[in-house]
């Protein structure tokens, strides 16, 4: 494969539109928490014991979130109670919907917050002005014993109606143990991180893609799946990782979680579908790069085009990073992962 070399033209992309700032971190960081402390603060004016744990999860903690233009921004915080301390005045124990409830009323006990939580079916989330929400999955920890007398921890998740085995900390540390992993041969350790937050700004680069793409935990699990490692090109890397996702998905739409025995997409999976098939727009976009002709203004005219920007065509003539800007052309060899070309799952 012949293409333009866009590695710096990535990079700079991936630095300036698509990481969160130093302000927004911290400005999120402290609402979470304050949240915390709200939390706490409310659970003990209604005597209820406070969480044993409060934990951040998803993009939030495994630091894959992209930047917004409307500031919609999802920070899950997951907080962990004992079973024994998630039940009512006669010492039964709480119901999902019941434990959401009690989080939720201890989130809105003085009315001082413009906008008062809501229960939702997994959560309870907490809205703030700004556009961004957080979100607060309530766990409750049940202990049981072995046969070897030996205490179990296991965690399960107030969803809907039924307390269902789930441990969100169980996805971080597989996520943040998979890039370890797939970048041990890549020279800064983090090119899998840039790749997936860059395929997650793809998914959200156009409005009306928000509500009808995939979800992100559904892209960081394709992209882990397929993810190619090229030294020192950025730009390279995402193309090779998108078209390996691309040619799974035209197989199948299924999508297995990384630590439960369940899915998650099932085949025929119609936010899956969208997804692909915006992915496929993408790749038919950038396959201007193979052209023996085209030239560093062709090669960033196609990137904005895939990510709906113009930052790549407002760069200066010469290639950001390097004291000079010539055209290089790598060479047909494709690029392959270094893990050996297997696949994780």
């Amino acid at each position: 494969m012949a293409n333009i070399d866009c590695n710096s033209e990535i990079t700079g992309f991936h630095r300036t539109e698509v990481t969160l700032s130093q302000t927004q971190q911290v400005e999120m960081r402290e609402r979470r928490d304050n949240g915390r402390i709200r939390l706490e603060n409310g659970l003990d004016i209604h005597d209820f014991p406070p969480p044993t744990l409060v934990f951040s999860q998803g993009s939030y903690q495994m630091r894959t979130m992209v930047q917004d233009v409307d500031y919609d921004y999802d920070i899950d915080d997951g907080t962990y109670f004992k079973q024994e301390d998630l039940v009512d005045e006669n010492g039964n124990d709480l119901t999902p919907r019941a434990a959401r409830e009690r989080v939720c009323d201890a989130l809105t006990w003085d009315g001082r917050l413009k906008h008062e939580a809501e229960i939702k079916l997994n959560c309870v989330r907490q809205k703030y002005p700004q556009g961004y929400h957080i979100d607060l999955p309530v766990y409750r920890i049940v202990t049981t014993v072995n046969d070897k007398n030996e205490k179990i921890e296991h965690c399960e998740h107030a969803s809907e109606d039924e307390w269902i085995l789930s441990d969100a900390r169980a996805v971080t540390r597989w996520y943040n143990n998979i890039v370890g992993e797939l970048n041990s041969g890549e020279s800064d350790g983090s090119q899998m991180r840039r790749v997936t937050k860059l395929t997650k700004k793809l998914a959200r680069s156009r409005k009306n893609w928000k509500d009808q793409t995939t979800s992100g935990i559904c892209i960081t699990k394709l992209v882990t799946d397929h993810y190619v490692c090229v030294n020192d090109r950025d730009d390279q890397a995402l193309r090779e990782t998108w078209m390996g996702i691309k040619k799974s998905l035209d197989q199948s739409t299924e999508i297995e979680h990384p630590v439960l025995d369940t899915k998650l997409a099932e085949s025929g999976d119609a936010k899956v579908e969208f997804s692909r098939d915006c992915l496929s727009d993408a790749l038919d976009k950038l396959e201007i790069l193979d052209d023996v002709n085209c030239d560093r203004k062709q090669a960033r005219a196609a990137w904005d085009d895939v990510f709906n920007t113009t930052y790549f065509s407002d760069l200066p003539d010469e290639d950001p990073g390097k004291k000079s800007s010539p055209v290089v052309v790598t060479s047909n060899e494709t690029a392959r992962r270094n893990d050996g070309g297997g696949r994780f799952g």
